[in-house]
């Protein structure tokens, strides 16, 4: 089931126009949370190494750019494509034979119900706040001003469990003033 699951969000992802390295976007993404969730929590269960790999399921469906600019637009794209992903994601799992519970944990997981009291949901979130900081975050940084950033990282540091944030400190070399966002 398994399997049939993650190959059912990879052909979803395979149909991403935005490349990267050569590989649709969202294709690569979910492939990269898959492998740091194996790194990060080896003993996952099912649910999560789906929602890990399904987390960003046909994102560029849903454009930025058709929601208002501003804090409002933002929000309401974030909860759109929250939405969005954990209804594919469920119809997936329902197709590959999975139960109503597991279908459900990895629906609750991918709208980020219960960051910091759901075991689960924050192991989702400490995957995507590492894939960030690995793959993505030195991009972000070389395109936006030094307070912006500063400002990120505190938000990614903020919404990771204390475990999350201590080996962020051990895995990356950040410059003390980003590092000091990682301090319990």
């Amino acid at each position: 089931m398994l399997q049939k699951a993650l190959h059912a969000i990879d052909e979803a992802n395979a149909a991403d126009p935005t490349l990267e390295n050569g590989k649709p976007a969202a294709l690569l993404y979910g492939q990269r949370m898959s492998s740091e969730l194996e790194r990060l929590y080896p003993d996952a269960p099912d649910a999560l190494k789906i929602a890990a790999r399904g987390q960003h399921i046909e994102r560029w469906i849903l454009p930025r750019n058709t929601y208002p600019e501003g804090r409002a637009g933002y929000h309401a794209w974030r909860r759109d494509l929250a939405r969005h992903h954990a209804d594919r994601v469920a119809r997936i799992m329902s197709e590959a034979g999975y139960e109503s519970g597991a279908i459900e944990a990895a629906e609750r997981m991918l709208r980020k119900e219960g960051i910091k009291r759901h075991e689960d949901v924050q192991a989702l979130e400490n995957v995507i706040c590492f894939v960030f900081l690995r793959f993505y975050f030195s991009a972000f940084a070389d395109k936006h001003p030094e307070e912006k950033v500063l400002g990120i990282v505190q938000k990614t540091a903020k919404k990771m469990s204390d475990d999350g944030r201590s080996r962020v400190l051990n895995e990356f070399e950040l410059p003390e003033h980003l590092a000091a966002a990682f301090k319990s």
